[in-house]
């Protein structure tokens, strides 16, 4: 930092650095900000910005929460033009202490207008009702009447806390559980039909078990070693139950 003096009244003063750095910063701006698109773009972890910039691992992860609360968090404009919202639950902490779950809320309206991919809008801590309704209470009221449609998992909780805070949007289940609920099915059926005809659990031989992997994978992805495994199963009626099944799947 230059530092300057007064030759006729010795008056000294220092060079002006608030546009390159906050008061007492560790970081300059520019790698704040080279932090936080590192980490948020490129997907970096956090030891591997450390790392770049030469700082202990705590004080890249303070930067970039700090910086990431003020360009993204604190961004008053983020919520706007919000129509179509997903809410889902992810397990982060891995530990006896603590909640183990956050609450998701993305926002699906480029998706659903096919103008870009998804983006988050927040995270909270805890998986209930209570904590996706009061979310949505801190939201305006202008914002929850604008939107529309509201995708979630099976979860009642969810759906209870959007009926009572957004009534005018539509409840829907997105794409990934409604798979997930027909796999889960076409696996029952499979084990169903395997018990009825062996009288034990599936075993590296059977048929059935041998296919359970194939029967998953989306008949535009299949091998043709995958399909005339499928086209043997198929041929045995007593798996034609297997096949309705596979076939709504």
């Amino acid at each position: 930092m230059r530092r300057y003096r007064c030759r006729g009244c010795s008056h000294v003063w220092r060079q002006d650095t608030t546009k390159d750095a906050g008061p007492r910063a560790k970081l300059p701006r520019a790698a704040v900000r080279w932090a936080l698109v590192g980490l948020v773009v490129a997907h970096l972890p956090v030891a591997r910005v450390a790392e770049a910039l030469a700082v202990s691992w705590h004080t890249a992860n303070d930067a970039v929460l700090t910086e990431g609360q003020r360009v993204l968090i604190d961004d008053p404009a983020r919520f706007d033009a919000v129509v179509v919202i997903g809410v889902d639950e992810h397990v982060w902490r891995h530990t006896r202490r603590g909640d183990r779950c956050v609450t998701v809320i993305i926002d699906l309206t480029p998706i659903r207008d096919g103008i870009g991919p998804a983006r988050l809008l927040d995270m909270v801590a805890g998986r209930s009702k209570q904590v996706f309704k009061t979310w949505l209470a801190a939201r305006t009221k202008a914002w929850r009447d604008t939107v529309e449609v509201v995708a979630m998992d099976g979860f009642t909780g969810f759906k209870t806390a959007t009926v009572e805070e957004l009534p005018g949007a539509t409840a829907v289940m997105d794409p990934f559980h409604v798979v997930r609920l027909a796999g889960d099915a076409l696996d029952r059926c499979r084990r169903r039909v395997q018990q009825d005809l062996h009288r034990h659990r599936g075993r590296a031989g059977d048929p059935l078990y041998r296919a359970r992997r194939t029967l998953h994978t989306g008949t535009d992805l299949l091998t043709d070693k995958q399909r005339i495994r499928l086209e043997a199963l198929f041929a045995v009626d007593e798996h034609a139950a297997v096949e309705a099944t596979w076939g709504i799947y």
